[in-house]
């Protein structure tokens, strides 16, 4: 069961580095928004292939007030949550497994 542990603790790990690259990653796309970047560029548009899948669904949602856009509020309150409830999970589960955490 310490293998089973140590596992389930390793991947707490991993989604715990994921979602924060993806946060890091939705601040970089924000701050870019403020400039005028081709977004025909190979690094913004690697940026908009990875964030798309993100923003695009919450951007049919109405979260514009006048020239405000709070879609990327909603992603990091999600991303939050996921990264909170996942690692969470993940940690209980090595924890009682007999990983050491």
């Amino acid at each position: 069961m310490f293998i089973i542990g140590q596992l389930f603790l390793s991947l707490s790990v991993l989604f715990s580095m994921l979602f924060k690259a993806i946060y890091f990653l939705l601040v970089i796309r924000i701050i870019l928004s403020w400039f005028q970047i081709s977004p025909y560029s190979e690094p913004a548009n690697m940026l908009y292939r990875i964030t798309d899948p993100i923003l695009t669904p919450l951007k049919k949602l109405p979260l514009q007030f006048g020239m405000i856009d709070f879609s990327p509020i909603v992603a990091f309150l999600l991303i939050s949550f996921l990264d909170s409830f996942f690692v969470g999970v993940l940690r209980q589960l090595a924890y009682k497994l007999g990983g050491s955490v």
